[in-house]
């Protein structure tokens, strides 16, 4: 039997999932749990020697869940810790329940701090201010920046902090838990683990001369002087995606970055629905192609052929649904993987397909309207395009 164009290249696809499905599943397993209990080690109470840690709260408008966040902060056992909450130009009661949650700090003998933030400055995306407005004030050897709406078990830092000591790290990064609470929620996670395993490859990331890197706004816990070599926040200041970038300047100056799971350590809830995935998207994914409208049209292209294309295939010939099958088992392959971390069950394989109809619908979204707008609109913030595109720097 001889096989047409569209077969040939069903099973080209098909063996490219397979290829990147058994290296993906032989490689994540050597990435680090710091769950394991020779992390955990050290004793909860802080002690005079044990390590100090800036950690760092940037929020915008979020009284319903800065409370949550820093408490769960305040209740950190192990290490001493210099906490800065900055409101960013809140219009909510945000910057209240800082002050608020300061005062109860100290009278329990706590070291917090409120910045509030009235004007942003010209030039600066509001994130990366707050965040290098705070950063200039700290004096602890180790810096956390994190956002508004997480949630830090008690022992989280402390298991960070030995596991960076273990492996002599300069950045590290614990793959938050998100907290799903809805069928589109599950749907839209699964589908970026799942390309996430394929095309991240996290696992290279302590290997030297690697190009991948990685920042999570969740956690990134970093050696001060490591922060200020890189430059700091000053020098990402209309970045929108400083988390990634972060990681990106350490790794690009040798420093050894970290990265980790450590389930329900940090926990956050990210999106509220699918459609919150694609309203999140939205101010992200365009930034993630540089602002480039031919990149972006191209990763387009790649993910419909690459994720729709062995589903579309159900409508061709016997070999062609053949393809289908085989990267349906890759799917459910990498979910059972991934079920250990995030608790998605195994069958959302089978919303794949329309998951990933939803991201593509997502990216064009974000490209059309950042280039309606002239920008990108954030927390009610408008940053001019052109100002985005001048600051963007590389991500590989």
């Amino acid at each position: 039997m001889i096989l047409t164009t569209l077969e040939i290249t069903a099973w080209a696809i098909a063996l490219l999932w397979v290829v990147s499905t058994v290296v993906a599943l032989t490689k994540l397993p050597g990435i680090p749990d710091v769950l394991d209990a020779k992390y955990g080690t050290k004793s909860a109470e802080p002690h005079a020697e044990a390590p100090l840690v800036a950690v760092i709260v940037p929020a915008r408008n979020e009284a319903a869940d800065i409370e949550a966040t820093l408490r769960s902060l305040l209740a950190l056992e192990g290490v001493r810790l210099e906490i800065f909450a900055v409101d960013d130009r809140s219009t909510d009661a945000t910057g209240a329940i800082m002050d608020r949650m300061a005062a109860e700090a100290a009278a329990l003998g706590k070291n917090f701090t409120v910045l509030h933030v009235a004007e942003l400055p010209e030039g600066w995306m509001g994130k990366t201010h707050a965040m290098a407005f705070a950063a200039g004030r700290a004096t602890a050897p180790w810096l956390l920046f994190t956002d508004g709406d997480v949630l830090f078990a008690r022992d989280s830092l402390l298991r960070a902090l030995n596991f960076a000591e273990s492996e002599r790290a300069d950045h590290v990064v614990i793959f938050p838990t998100l907290i799903l609470k809805s069928f589109g929620e599950r749907m839209m996670i699964a589908f970026f683990q799942g390309i996430s395993a394929l095309f991240s490859r996290f696992w290279r990331i302590p290997t030297e001369g690697t190009k991948e890197s990685l920042g999570v706004g969740a956690f990134n816990l970093i050696r001060a002087d490591v922060y200020r070599d890189v430059g700091g926040f000053e020098a990402l200041r209309m970045e929108v995606l400083e988390d990634l970038r972060l990681g990106f300047e350490v790794k690009r100056r040798g420093y050894r970055q970290r990265v980790a799971f450590g389930r329900d350590l940090v926990r956050v809830r990210w999106v509220v629905g699918a459609f919150g995935m694609v309203r999140n998207i939205t101010k992200n994914i365009f930034a993630a192609f540089r602002f480039r409208v031919w990149m972006t049209l191209g990763a387009c292209a790649g993910l419909a052929v690459f994720c729709l294309g062995p589903f579309a295939a159900l409508a061709g010939s016997w070999w062609m649904r053949g393809t289908t099958a085989v990267v349906l088992l890759m799917l459910l392959l990498l979910y059972r993987y991934y079920r250990q971390f995030t608790g998605i069950a195994v069958w959302y394989a089978l919303t794949f397909p329309v998951a990933a109809c939803l991201v593509l619908y997502a990216i064009l979204r974000s490209m059309i309207l950042t280039l309606v707008r002239g920008g990108v609109v954030w927390r009610g913030t408008l940053y001019p395009l052109a100002e985005l595109r001048k600051f963007a720097g590389p991500l590989r």
